[in-house]
């Protein structure tokens, strides 16, 4: 079990961004994750994740957004255990030029439609496509 967060924002013009980064092995594009943190609560261990791995703060949210699963390489022979996140959505505020893992991730701000382009796990890919379409009703509901 893992915790995960969908770091989220709004450009000017209200338009939806996802911010995803680089795995640090094989530089395909996740979402910050990691294992749960004696102490912390899950969203907390999932904003904690965002901050280490991709630079970012803000307000994360209670309630999971979903769940994905993948398959994790634990050492270099290739031995996998099979990992199922649970992801929480976090409003970023802050943007960090130097984090934690700076040196060895590259995130990258993206549309949606990018986002679910970019990464290759197709659970990942239907969270932040259903993420995007509750973001774009409420949205609407607030244009009204």
């Amino acid at each position: 079990m893992q915790y995960g967060a969908l770091p989220y924002r709004f450009t000017p013009n209200a338009a939806l961004e996802i911010l995803i980064v680089t795995t640090r092995q094989s530089g395909r594009w996740i979402i910050p994750k990691g294992w749960p943190i004696k102490g912390l609560r899950p969203p907390k261990a999932a904003a904690r994740e965002a901050f280490e791995e991709a630079g970012v703060t803000g307000r994360i949210g209670a309630k999971p957004v979903g769940t994905f699963v993948y398959d994790k390489a634990l050492d270099e022979a290739g031995v996998q255990a099979t990992c199922e996140v649970t992801v929480f959505p976090l409003l970023v505020k802050t943007e960090l030029e130097v984090w934690p893992e700076s040196e060895q991730r590259t995130t990258q701000w993206v549309d949606p439609s990018r986002a679910e382009e970019m990464v290759l796990e197709p659970a990942l890919k239907t969270l932040i496509a259903a993420f995007a379409r509750r973001a774009a009703a409420a949205a609407s509901k607030l244009a009204l």
